[in-house]
């Protein structure tokens, strides 16, 4: 069986999913989507946060259903693509699925140097103890929205090829494992 040269990258907020599917699409000479992306920019036309957006989304069920339809379509009319998206996985479960695990306050300190540093948009809390706590909102509205829809819970590391702890490792090491790690799945169809 020959697999798809896809690779998902999941995780939670401020794990480094955009940074790492980016490097290694870099690295592979793979295109690269970001739902995160795509979010962050339906928040701004809506001119809400991106907690906010989790809010409305948990209300909106059409949100994360025209976001799958796109996913389910890359999965299946793409190759040397890597998306980074919590829900990419479960929808193309052929392909590599990797998830960047984090512990959500040093996931929080991260978004916040990147909101500091205008790195990031769509999240403007002026504190650090603001960030932790919408981390840790967005997370538990996430878990809820996709256990809501699909009965499917993307924290579940079970459910993946390969988990890394971004916490300890750097972006380079992170990009390199992947695609290490990737290559070899690759070739042996039994892994």
């Amino acid at each position: 069986m020959e697999r798809k040269h896809i690779i998902t990258i999941g995780g939670l907020p401020g794990s480094g999913k955009s940074s790492a599917a980016a490097g290694v699409a870099s690295a592979l000479g793979y295109e690269h989507f970001s739902s995160g992306d795509l979010f962050r920019k339906m928040a701004a036309e809506r001119g809400v946060s991106i907690e906010e957006m989790n809010i409305v989304a948990e209300q909106q069920k059409a949100i994360d259903e025209g976001v799958d339809a796109m996913l389910r379509a890359l999965g299946s009319g793409k190759e040397n693509i890597v998306i980074d998206s919590r829900m990419a996985f479960h929808w193309i479960p052929d392909s590599f699925r990797v998830f960047l695990r984090l512990d959500p306050t040093v996931a929080a300190r991260r978004i916040f140097a990147q909101v500091s540093n205008g790195e990031r948009m769509g999240q403007g809390p002026a504190s650090l103890e603001e960030i932790i706590q919408k981390t840790l909102a967005r997370i538990e509205s996430e878990k809820k929205r996709y256990r809501d829809l699909y009965g499917v819970d993307f924290t579940d590391i079970s459910q993946y090829d390969m988990v890394i702890d971004t916490g300890t490792h750097d972006l380079r090491s992170v990009i390199a494992m992947i695609v290490e790690v990737y290559e070899r799945w690759l070739v042996n169809p039994n892994s």
